[in-house]
């Protein structure tokens, strides 16, 4: 969406002001009365993803790795998303491996990398895809493999009401998904323990 297509924070909270009353409540009231405000605010953080770009947080790699051409795994980066389908949270954690070419990026990169992504309007699926193309297309490493395990919301607090339940995607490039021997170092260093 464009920018001159945004609504205004004053529509935004009159938006929330309409929801408030649908709901059966009265948005004047001395609880409710700076809701709107505060939901606009968190709304902010909830989904901030949408005004950074994936390519800037990856374009800083180190190229001096002294042939270091094995597996970089980071585990258990644990991140908070909103489903597009009901926008309530999911939330869970991702791991995330690579193989690199000739260069190498930074691990808190990696967890930017989650955080872009998880604060937008998300599917799982599309969300795990997303993270392992941006790696594959910045870093262009030998391979690429991202697991997500989360906990939807929209499972657990309404429809099935089915609690205790999470969901386990996975996006597997280049040799990860080529080579079941590196693909089977990797699902078995997510099983070692921490």
């Amino acid at each position: 969406m464009s920018k001159s297509k945004k609504p205004t924070r004053a529509q935004a909270e009159d938006a929330v002001r309409t929801l408030i009353r649908w709901a059966g409540d009265d948005p004047a009231r001395e609880g409710l009365r700076e809701t709107p405000r505060r939901v606009a605010k968190a709304y902010d953080e909830f989904f901030a993803g949408y005004g950074l770009d994936p390519k800037t947080i990856l374009s800083r790699t180190f190229e001096e790795v002294e042939g270091y051409d094995e597996m970089i795994v980071l585990r258990d980066i644990h991140f908070n998303s909103h489903c597009e389908h009901h926008m309530v949270p999911f939330y869970g954690c991702v791991h995330i491996a690579y193989i690199p070419s000739n260069k190498v990026v930074g691990i808190s990169k990696l967890a930017r990398l989650v955080d872009i992504y998880a604060k937008r309007l998300q599917i799982q699926e599309k969300f795990t895809a997303q993270i392992a193309n941006a790696l594959g297309d910045v870093l262009k490493p030998r391979g690429v493999a991202v697991v997500v395990e989360a906990s939807h919301m929209c499972m657990s607090a309404r429809g099935v009401q089915k609690p205790g339940t999470s969901m386990q995607t996975s996006h597997l490039l280049g040799l990860f998904r080529s080579d079941p021997r590196t693909r089977q170092e990797f699902f078995s260093l997510l099983k070692a323990p921490k």
